[in-house]
């Protein structure tokens, strides 16, 4: 039974990349001009198909591939929240799936998210399960997503878990979203004053070092640092790129491969003052926002805990729940398990303790959620407004100090006059 469903996967997809994407116009019974793209396998068939409908075909032609590839851009988490939303609004209007596939295909303008919406609706049109289809795009359709539609189908209640889906993601996006603002724009600041450094390294410091060696004069020790550097720079500038690409390359290389690497990185970054309480309090908002989710949906705890792992963003604490589904998995109450790894608040454990009790966890779990990531909301503020004047006296430092270094030759050549 698998195998068969396995091929009939299979040449479901194959049927699919056979097809074109063709743009036509025609007219319709009342003369007016009509406009549009369709797949198909070719233009004979098009034609056909145009004329059941009532549409007299005009052009009829392959659509153009774009100047750099048909790939398209890749297919974001954001598009993935997108989607979501837009087919839980559709089944709970009533609009069979099927369709629904259709209607939001017929609006996606990334070929690859078009393809692969077109290849999940063959899918089940085949008799596949939505699950069974999303499954064949693991890397857009994570195991969280897979679980909680696997779930919302077994209990008949798929329009609801959808809408629950489309919530979490959004909310997830939001939260990733605030901590890429908050050290995108440090980030964004310190590369500016490094190029804006090279670049008076490499082109006005020479035209400064001429000029004293046409003076004579005898430099000051910081004037000759900064010529030495800028000799370096501009002798070897092709090293420096080599290599800090090199460092740069080899150190995410080895932080994706070594488990020991990325937890030292990990639970440094958590210590770091402002920028560790926001990684924390986002580790832990993903934790309640996943775990309530997957609980609400109906997925045992177990499993779900499993899931939650790879949801925090956070080596650490991706550990920490490995090892309270461990313990929950024999029999320990989860607010118990999570005492033990010593990296939740008192309030969270609290909190998941008054929600076991009382049967509401899910319930409690969003409240910390929210709570937490209203807490990385204020502490992203807070960061912006922090590191503006921290920024500003680096790149004072920087720019300025060469400047200066510059120019105290001339200061003391005019003293001396």
């Amino acid at each position: 039974m698998a195998t068969a469903t396995a091929k009939a996967g299979v040449q479901s997809r194959s049927q699919v990349s056979q097809m074109t994407t063709f743009v036509w116009s025609g007219k319709d019974k009342r003369g007016v001009v009509i406009k549009g793209e369709t797949l198909s396998k070719n233009a004979n068939l098009l034609k056909a198909e145009l004329r059941k409908q009532g549409i007299t075909p005009g052009r009829v032609a392959p659509k153009s591939k774009p100047l750099f590839g048909s790939a398209g851009k890749r297919i974001s988490p954001r598009d993935i929240a997108i989607f979501a939303r837009q087919l839980a609004t559709m089944m709970q209007s009533g609009v069979p799936m099927v369709q629904a596939f259709d209607i939001i295909a017929g609006g996606v303008t990334n070929p690859r998210m078009k393809d692969m919406l077109t290849a999940i609706k063959t899918d089940i049109e085949s008799g596949s399960t939505l699950n069974e289809a999303l499954g064949k795009f693991p890397v857009q359709f994570d195991e969280l997503f897979q679980n909680l539609v696997r779930a919302g189908e077994s209990a008949g209640v798929l329009d609801t878990v959808l809408d629950t889906i489309a919530s979490y993601k959004e909310n997830i996006e939001t939260l990733k979203g605030k901590i890429k603002k908050a050290l995108f724009y440090p980030a964004m600041v310190m590369a500016v004053a490094i190029l804006v450094s090279a670049i008076l390294l490499i082109f006005v410091v020479p035209t400064f070092q001429n000029l004293f060696k046409s003076m004579g004069a005898d430099l000051p020790a910081f004037t000759l640092m900064i010529v030495a550097a800028s000799d370096f720079m501009v002798s070897y500038w092709w090293l420096v790129l080599i290599v800090t690409g090199g460092a740069l390359f080899a150190l995410i290389s080895l932080y994706k491969r070594s488990v020991p690497l990325q937890h030292f990185i990990d639970r440094t970054s958590l210590k770091i003052p402002v920028v560790g309480g926001i990684l924390r309090n986002s580790a832990i908002a993903r934790f309640a926002r996943t775990l309530g989710v997957t609980f609400k949906a109906g997925v045992p705890l177990v499993e779900a805990l499993d899931t939650v792992s790879g949801a925090t963003g956070s080596v650490v604490y991706a550990q920490a729940v490995k090892r309270i589904r461990d313990d929950v998995s024999v029999g320990y109450q989860l607010n118990i398990a999570m005492r033990q790894v010593d990296v939740f608040p008192h309030m969270v454990i609290q909190m998941t303790a008054i929600g076991e009790e009382s049967g509401a966890l899910d319930t409690m779990l969003f409240k910390v959620a929210e709570f937490y990531e209203q807490e990385v909301n204020n502490a992203v503020d807070a960061l912006s407004s922090l590191l503006e004047p921290f920024i500003m006296v680096i790149i004072g430092v920087i720019v300025g100090g060469m400047v200066i270094g510059m120019y105290l030759p001339v200061f003391k050549l005019a003293a001396a006059f």
